[in-house]
């Protein structure tokens, strides 16, 4: 599984409300690792900050049981009315991380969470900015989700994580490692830089996050797994 990924495609739902997070090449990558996941009918699969629905539908499709969360009500709305749109059965809920589903526990857990470092330290951040800032570091959100994530998970079950190198991959798998899941990068990608990026590419060199001469961010799929 582990290895470099090529050209990608984005899996593209029907109905994307403005202000909503698009489908794009983080969501490719995360789909390329959900399509690679032997899941037996009928596993418990979370999605954990759904956007559009895009994964909790390629997940329905393989006939899980499949609960998504966004914190975002447009997002809510946005995956509930692709879900009916595409006849796919998942339920959806508004809640922030892991709180709605606290005490539920799943096979298999997807996330792509906000992890661009931002210059700005507020916390949270508003608007639009929700679906990618994640503090000084980019980990605001990663770190959270590699404490709570794994007491989610079934014996067995598996977390994947899609995120920037910019936020550390080598700190998100010693934080799962330490939490007892065994845990790799499995997936890599490299991509030319977002609007978000390329605002933002001299602090990120100012802080030694980015090389001079680098035009391109890698993004990177964590696969983490809960032992029998």
């Amino acid at each position: 599984m582990s290895g470099y990924l090529g050209q990608v495609r984005s899996p593209i739902p029907p109905l994307a409300l403005p202000g909503v997070y698009s489908p794009q090449e983080d969501t490719a990558l995360l789909a390329g690792a959900l399509s690679e996941e032997p899941l037996p009918p009928g596993a418990d699969v979370l999605d954990m900050g759904t956007g559009t629905g895009a994964l909790a539908l390629q997940a329905a499709r393989r006939g899980s049981r499949v609960t998504a969360v966004d914190v975002s009500w447009r997002a809510v709305c946005t995956a509930r009315a692709n879900a009916w749109l595409t006849g796919a059965s998942v339920r959806v809920r508004r809640g922030n991380l892991f709180h709605p589903v606290r005490d539920q526990s799943f096979d298999l857990i997807l996330t792509n969470p906000p992890y661009v470092p931002a210059p700005t330290d507020t916390r949270p951040p508003r608007g639009r900015a929700r679906a990618w800032d994640a503090g000084h570091d980019g980990r605001f959100v990663l770190d959270r989700v590699c404490r709570e994530a794994p007491t989610l998970l079934r014996p067995g079950g598996v977390l994947l994580i899609v995120h920037s190198e910019l936020s550390d991959s080598g700190r998100t798998v010693g934080h799962l490692r330490e939490a007892g899941l065994k845990a790799a990068v499995t997936r890599r990608h490299r991509i030319a830089f977002g609007p978000v990026l390329r605002t933002r590419k001299d602090w990120l060199r100012e802080r030694g996050l980015l090389a001079a001469a680098d035009e391109k961010e890698e993004l990177v799929v964590v696969r983490a797994e809960l032992p029998l």
